[in-house]
């Protein structure tokens, strides 16, 4: 398993964020020279990670609060912000895997296309959109709280990657 990357974003007023951290495998990916959206969904479905799209990423804020989400980059390299306007800057680029928890806005600061990437939900959940209108909270906060940890690592299956990492970190509200 390769060590990942682990980043904590801060709340804001917009953005609930999370205690869990963000988990960013770099060059995770081994993809064959076709059909790569189909073998990272499939790796995905099989550590219990579905309701998959392939898409870019939208260049506004927003998170979801009724889900995590896995980002599997199979296409180019783009910059992301994590947590808001104020927030934490990444870099991403084809093969990397990011593990976003329920509450941690992000934003692509490049063209929504620059980048092509499979998401996924664990166990198939439907997500949400949310944007840091001031209505949005504390329903949002309530639904994050009531999420709970996934049972496998998108990439590692159980035991391991996430299910180490986020089981031990000492996460309010979070069931598990």
């Amino acid at each position: 398993m390769k060590e990942p990357e682990l980043l904590y974003i801060a709340p804001t007023v917009e953005f609930p964020s999370s205690t869990l951290p963000v988990v960013l495998y770099r060059d995770a990916l081994h993809l064959p020279p076709v059909l790569q959206a189909r073998q990272v969904k499939h790796l995905f479905k099989k550590h219990g990670w579905s309701n998959a799209w392939n898409s870019g990423i939208f260049t506004y804020h927003h998170y979801h609060s009724i889900t995590h989400e896995v980002l599997g980059f199979i296409e180019g390299s783009t910059t992301l912000i994590l947590g808001g306007e104020e927030g934490q800057k990444l870099q991403v680029r084809k093969g990397d895997v990011l593990i976003i928890p329920a509450g941690v806005a992000h934003k692509n600061l490049e063209e929504e296309h620059q980048v092509a990437c499979i998401g996924a939900y664990p166990d198939g959940h439907d997500y949400d959109i949310n944007t840091g209108q001031a209505d949005e909270r504390p329903a949002t906060d309530r639904n994050i709280a009531a999420i709970p940890l996934p049972a496998q690592d998108p990439l590692y299956g159980p035991n391991e990657g996430i299910c180490r990492i986020w089981h031990s970190e000492p996460a309010y509200g979070i069931t598990r």
